[in-house]
């Protein structure tokens, strides 16, 4: 974790984040990462594309193993890099878009019809048009979605590939609220009365059916799945031919080392609130518990950075998942001859980006708090948990551990808009030394949802350079980063 050049925040009492050698191998030339500083300026974004491959093959023998038709679509709201977009397609995956841009440029990088959804919370003319002249599946809301992409695909005399989204599936007896999709308890009558040769709707080409659940219950994800197969069970007998169902998202990735340090800081956390030990966020912030009455209310607001269930394991549990009869998700699927989507963002970018900054200034404000002020603003690391919970890293110009002078500092890390919240971690920091001007802090594992789901131009800041990190020897040197862009 740590070396005469660079160390891990919280050496004790921390947030152990897991890392991959790519990211220690970076952090283990420090004039290599000076020359991008000085080359592309500060904050930096390094992507991976290797990692995101690695994630893509632990999809994809999921799926092999229990011998099911399958779709993997990378969430390309995760992060907007298009060295993503064009490895998925290097691995043969597609990519779930979210805008007309966004379609338009994995257009542009190589996708087809077969290999993009445009799946849009709000589906412009503009957008629809651009997918049914590429034959790109549209999966549909609403009403209103349906009227729109109908005549539209009447007017292209064409017909327009579409899935429709459901909601409202009950699990113990209780119904999942989703402001997206059709209910499930309507849309039977709904396609029945509407879809189909000479009703409303007839320039559907009608493929599956699709849903994305907020949280991350596994229990959940399965019971939908359910509710899907009895669905297109009952409508095939109604000349309805689905070929599949897209589960969306959601799959966990796990962050963290370590349990126990995970389970320790919400027990300090709580402790820092009830005033028992010095407060461990800024301004003692509960990140979304609060202290009141005597008692801790409130739900915490973040991630869950650490969770053993992730990736794989949680697709596999999903797919195991058996019905009142014994019957696994998995086997259902294949009986029923019904190809099975995901469109993980997250858990595909997992391990393939960090995130870097320089140092500007060192303060201590009027509590006597150390603020680290970095060449970057919050919106360049943010998503929408109350903290990023990973300790970051700090590469230091001179770190002589062995020198009993230097006394470890509480730190908090500051950025540049002119708000009191920029504050990038709310996580006190303590670093072996206070860091000089120029020093380098990494946060990592950062691509998904971190880098650029948040972030503005405001103060007119130019918007963070994405480089993508590919390995061309055992050395690394400055010749492998490369500008994120189209070719």
């Amino acid at each position: 974790m740590n070396n005469s050049q660079y160390s891990k925040g919280n050496q004790e009492k921390g947030l152990t984040p897991i890392t991959s050698p790519w990211m220690h191998d970076i952090m283990n030339h420090p004039k290599v990462v000076d020359e991008l500083f000085k080359r592309f300026g500060s904050p930096l974004n390094i992507l991976h594309p290797a990692s995101f491959a690695k994630n893509c093959t632990r999809f994809k023998e999921v799926f092999q193993n229990h011998d099911i038709k399958f779709g993997i679509f990378y969430a390309r709201k995760a992060n907007k890099a298009k060295a993503f977009v064009k490895q998925a397609f290097i691995e043969n995956i597609g990519v779930d878009t979210a805008s007309e841009r966004e379609l338009l440029q994995s257009l542009q990088l190589g996708g087809d019809g077969d290999h993009l959804v445009l799946t849009s919370a709000i589906k412009t003319k503009e957008q629809i048009k651009t997918a049914l002249q590429n034959n790109v599946p549209i999966v549909l809301d609403n009403d209103d979605e349906c009227v729109l992409v109908n005549d539209l695909a009447e007017k292209n005399n064409c017909k327009a590939r579409v899935a429709f989204r459901l909601s409202g599936f009950y699990v113990n007896k209780k119904k999942l609220y989703s402001r997206f999709g059709f209910d499930i308890d309507d849309i039977e009558e709904y396609l029945m009365k509407h879809v189909g040769k000479d009703k409303k709707y007839n320039n559907f080409k009608v493929e599956g059916l699709h849903f994305h659940l907020d949280g991350y219950s596994t229990r959940q994800r399965s019971e939908a799945l359910l509710h899907c197969i009895s669905l297109i069970q009952k409508l095939r007998e109604n000349d309805f031919s689905f070929r599949f169902i897209d589960m969306g998202g959601g799959i966990l990735i796990n962050y963290l080392k370590h349990k126990e340090e995970w389970l320790n800081f919400d027990v300090r956390l709580k402790e820092s609130l009830k005033g028992k030990i010095s407060p461990i966020t800024f301004n003692n912030n509960g990140l979304g518990y609060r202290f009141e009455d005597g008692i801790i209310k409130g739900d915490r607001k973040t991630y869950p950075y650490f969770n053993e269930i992730n990736s794989d394991k949680f697709l596999e549990e999903i797919l195991k998942y058996s019905d009142q009869n014994g019957s696994s998700v998995a086997s259902l699927l294949q009986k029923e001859n019904i190809e099975i989507r995901i469109e993980p963002g997250r858990s595909l970018v997992n391990q393939s980006g960090i995130t870097m900054a320089r140092v500007v200034h060192r303060k201590k404000d009027a509590k006597g708090q150390w603020l680290i002020g970095l060449e970057m603003n919050m919106s360049q690391m943010m998503s929408s948990s109350a903290d990023f919970m990973l300790d970051p890293f700090v590469m230091y110009a001179n770190l002589d551990q062995d020198k009993t002078e230097e006394k470890s500092v509480d730190v908090y890390f500051t950025g540049a808009y002119c708000l009191e919240r920029d504050v990038l971690l709310k996580r006190k920091v303590t670093l072996p030394k206070l860091p000089e001007i120029g020093d380098v802090v990494v946060f990592v594992n950062t691509a998904g949802y971190m880098m650029h789901f948040f972030e503005t131009q405001a103060h007119l800041f130019e918007l963070a350079p994405n480089l993508v990190y590919t390995e061309t020897s055992k050395s690394l040197k400055f010749a492998d980063f490369k500008l994120d862009t189209d070719n």
